[in-house]
């Protein structure tokens, strides 16, 4: 069975996490001043917004709301995270949600977020894919 990490390793994976975190609001603050909240005509530089052409407009429809799912997609990462910080503060950081077992190191170290073992991972991802069938 893998052993429960150590208040060393604990404290490196929390760096990781709010470092994680800070990266991530960066860029959905990057996403949502760029794109989301810049008017169609800041984003093409034009002096009018008469001059567009349907297929522009349909281009920059797009791209915001690409960019839009770019930074909800973002935003549910830094809610792991959070929950990850949490769980290390309570002493719950590395267990499965599922099973209760531990975490292998490994997993959590590429994912480190991560708030399931690898076997109840892809049990999870075999349900949800069963639930939109």
């Amino acid at each position: 069975m893998n052993k429960k990490l150590n208040k060393q390793e604990l404290e490196k994976i929390k760096k990781v996490l709010m470092d994680l975190k800070k990266k991530i609001s960066l860029e959905i603050r990057h996403l949502t001043e760029d794109s989301i909240f810049k008017s169609q005509q800041d984003v093409s530089g034009e002096i009018s917004n008469y001059t567009y052409h349907m297929a522009d407009m349909a281009t920059d429809s797009f791209d915001r709301e690409f960019s839009y799912a770019l930074a909800n997609n973002e935003q549910e990462l830094v809610y792991l995270i959070g929950e990850a910080l949490s769980r290390i503060d309570s002493g719950e950081y590395g267990i499965c949600e599922l099973c209760e077992n531990n975490i292998k190191k490994s997993r959590l170290n590429a994912i480190p977020y991560a708030k399931h073992c690898l076997e109840c991972q892809i049990e999870e991802e075999k349900r949800v894919q069963r639930e939109k069938e």
